[in-house]
C-alpha cells in the first residue's frame, strides 16, 4: 500500500484554513474504470456537475491532474453575483435582447445554486458573508440609479443605490462616488466550499482521483476512452471542465482561450488601520474595466485585494507591490499595513468573454473559459451540462452564440495584453475627469 502523498496546493491564504486531513490527496487512477459520465478536472463546474449527475444516480469518475479546485477555483477573490465579463448589450448583439435576459437570468440562478449548496449541506467553513458593493471612481450621475431600476424592472432583482454620503458609512476613500450595493451577492472561501462540494459528490457516489492528468482522449459519442499515466476511464459521456491550466489535449479547446494570470494579496492582521478605511462586511469592487476587488477577511483583521492581470507569469511579489499601491492611493490611511502573501492564478479567458458552455462536433462536452464571471457561471455551467447528460433540459443551447472561435494564439496574447493597457488608460482618464 502507496503512502498518500501531501498537498501540492498553492501557497494561498484559504489553504491556511485548511485541515491536516485537507492535505492528503485522493489516490490517483490506478488500472481501468467505467463510468456513465467521466469529468476531466476539478475545479467548481467539473464538481458541481459532477454532483448533480452522481445525485440523479449516474456513475461518475472526476480525474483532476492535481487537486481539487488547485487552480483559478481555488485562489479566487470569492465572489458570488450576477453577471458576466461581457455586457449585457455586447450579449444581446449576438443573440437579442431575449437571449441577453435569459442568460442574465441564468447568471442570478448561479449565484443562488452555490448559496443554496451552501446553506443545504452546511458548509460553515466556506465562511459566506452577504453583500457587494460596487462602487465607482466618479460621478457616475443617473446612471447607477437607472442601473438599479433596470435590475428590478425587468428580473425582479432588487440593490440599493448609494450616493456619496450613504456609500461613507461603508468605505472611507477619498476616491469613490456612489455605489449599488447588492445584498443578495455574497463572498466566500472558495477552496472550503469546493472540497465540500467534492465531498458531498463523493458522498452521492461519484469518485474523484487527484494527481491524475488526462492525456488522451479517443472514441466517439458511442463511447469514449479517456487515459491517464496510471490507468483509463471508459464511459459514454465526457466533458471537459478545465481552465487557465487545460493545455493541449483538446486541441478545439485549447485554441479557444487564453490563459491571463491574475492576482491577489492578503494584508497581515491590523484591524484597527483597516477600520479606518473599511468598515462593512460587504465585499467591494470597483467598475474599472481592468478593475479592482477586496474584502475582509479573518474577522476583519486583514484585507484580501486582488486585481491586475498579465498575460504572462510576473512575479507575485513584484504584483504585490503594484496591488499594494492601489490599495493606498485608495485608502491613503492604509499606507503603513504590510503584506502577508501573495499569489497568482491563470484564469480561461474566451476571445467573446463569455463562458464556453456546450457539445463540441466530436460529441465531447465543455464547460470553460470562466475567467472575470465571478463563481455563479461555474455552478450554472456544471449545471445545464449536467441537465443536458441527464436529458432534462437543452438550456446549454443559451450558450451556443458564444462559441469556440480562435483567441489568435501569440498575437492574440499581445493584444489581450495591449487591450489591458488601453482600458487602464481609459479608466484614468474618466477618473481623472471626476
Amino acid at each position: 500500500m502507496t503512502e498518500p502523498t501531501t498537498t501540492n496546493y498553492a501557497d494561498v491564504w484559504y489553504r491556511t484554513r485548511l485541515e491536516s486531513s485537507d492535505l492528503i490527496a485522493r489516490p490517483p487512477l490506478s488500472g481501468p474504470a467505467e463510468a456513465d459520465v467521466c469529468i476531466i478536472g476539478g475545479g467548481l463546474a467539473g464538481l458541481t456537475a459532477a454532483h448533480d449527475l452522481a445525485v440523479a444516480g449516474r456513475r461518475v469518475v472526476l480525474l483532476e491532474a492535481r487537486r481539487v479546485a488547485w487552480g483559478a477555483s481555488g485562489r479566487n477573490g470569492g465572489f458570488v453575483s450576477p453577471g458576466y465579463a461581457q455586457g449585457y448589450d455586447a450579449i444581446a448583439r449576438r443573440c437579442g435582447a431575449e437571449g441577453a435576459d435569459a442568460l442574465h437570468a441564468m447568471s442570478i440562478e448561479g449565484m443562488r445554486i452555490v448559496a443554496d449548496t451552501i446553506a443545504r449541506l452546511s458548509i460553515d467553513r466556506a465562511d459566506p458573508r452577504p453583500g457587494i458593493l460596487g462602487a465607482v471612481r466618479y460621478d457616475a450621475g443617473r446612471a447607477l440609479q437607472d442601473r438599479r431600476d433596470w435590475l428590478a424592472e425587468r428580473f425582479d432583482y432588487h440593490v440599493d443605490y448609494l450616493d456619496r454620503a450613504a456609500l461613507g458609512q461603508h468605505l472611507t476613500s477619498p476616491v469613490y462616488h456612489q455605489a449599488l450595493h447588492d445584498l443578495n451577492a455574497f463572498h466566500f472561501d472558495p477552496l472550503a466550499y469546493a472540497r465540500a462540494l467534492a465531498r458531498a459528490a463523493e458522498a452521492a457516489g461519484a469518485v474523484i482521483h487527484e494527481g491524475s492528468a488526462a492525456s488522451v482522449v479517443s472514441g466517439s459519442p458511442a463511447g469514449w476512452t479517456v487515459a491517464t499515466a496510471g490507468g483509463e476511464v471508459k464511459a459514454r459521456d465526457v466533458l471537459i471542465a478545465t481552465g487557465g491550466y487545460t493545455g493541449g489535449l483538446v486541441p478545439q479547446l485549447d485554441r479557444a482561450f487564453l490563459p491571463i494570470a491574475t492576482y491577489v494579496m492578503v494584508t497581515k492582521p491590523d484591524p484597527e488601520r483597516i477600520a479606518t478605511a473599511i468598515h462593512t462586511t460587504s465585499a467591494v469592487g470597483d467598475d474599472r474595466r481592468a478593475g479592482d476587488y477586496y474584502r475582509l477577511v479573518d474577522g476583519g483583521r486583514r484585507i484580501l485585494w486582488g486585481g491586475k492581470i498579465t498575460t504572462r507569469r510576473s512575479e507575485p511579489r513584484d504584483l504585490g507591490r503594484l496591488l499594494h499601491g492601489t490599495m493606498t492611493s485608495t485608502y491613503p490611511q492604509l499606507a503603513g499595513i504590510e503584506i502577508d502573501k501573495v499569489w497568482s492564478g491563470l484564469m480561461s479567458y474566451a476571445r467573446h468573454l463569455m463562458p464556453q458552455i456546450g457539445r463540441m462536433p466530436s460529441g465531447l462536452w465543455h464547460c470553460t473559459a470562466f475567467g472575470g464571471h465571478g463563481m455563479n457561471t461555474t455552478a450554472i455551467g456544471g449545471r445545464v451540462v449536467a441537465e443536458a447528460i441527464l436529458g432534462q433540459s437543452d438550456r446549454w443551447r443559451r450558450f451556443e452564440p458564444f462559441g469556440l472561435e480562435w483567441t489568435g494564439g501569440l498575437a492574440g496574447m499581445a493584444a489581450v495584453q495591449l487591450t489591458y493597457w488601453k482600458l487602464q488608460a481609459q479608466d484614468a482618464w474618466r477618473e481623472r475627469r471626476g
